[in-house]
């Protein structure tokens, strides 16, 4: 996995418990430096580098367009981040924060949030207004990538 750009966060990997930095946007998926399982990857984008941390991404992207001041968005976020480990290496997570990032928003017309869009190769494939527990967004997200093969 090779990083194209700055910043990243540091995650445990769900088999091991190694921590591991992953960047915001790379070639490929990334995988744990120690026993090499598949790593959630989950990432913060906004109007200036959105295209290279989602649409460029090689798997299918779950983007997460929301808002600090959205009840409904605190409460999916970390069901999202549940998915994106449970799906670790399948998918990518990338959150959106309308306010931060307006041209993001408009270029996906969102008028409500959370607005949940998944992407395969910068291509909207679907999409879905409002929160969801974990096994239904689970469910969304794995009949999407059921219908990429």
């Amino acid at each position: 996995m090779k990083p194209t750009g700055a910043g990243g966060r540091t995650v445990a990997c769900t088999e091991c418990g190694r921590g591991n930095r992953v960047p915001v946007a790379a070639d490929g998926r990334p995988r744990c430096g120690s026993c090499k399982a598949p790593l959630p990857w989950i990432a913060d984008a906004g109007d200036d580098d959105f295209e290279q941390v989602a649409e460029k991404a090689a798997p299918v992207v779950l983007v997460d367009l929301w808002a600090t001041w959205c009840g409904p968005c605190r409460m999916v976020s970390p069901a999202l981040e549940q998915v994106a480990r449970e799906l670790a290496g399948r998918i990518k997570l990338v959150k959106v924060d309308v306010d931060q990032a307006p041209r993001i928003a408009q270029k996906f017309q969102v008028q409500a949030v959370p607005t949940l869009i998944l992407m395969d190769r910068g291509e909207v494939v679907s999409r879905q207004a409002g929160a969801a527990p974990a096994p239904a967004l689970r469910q969304w997200v794995e009949q999407t990538l059921r219908g990429r093969r």
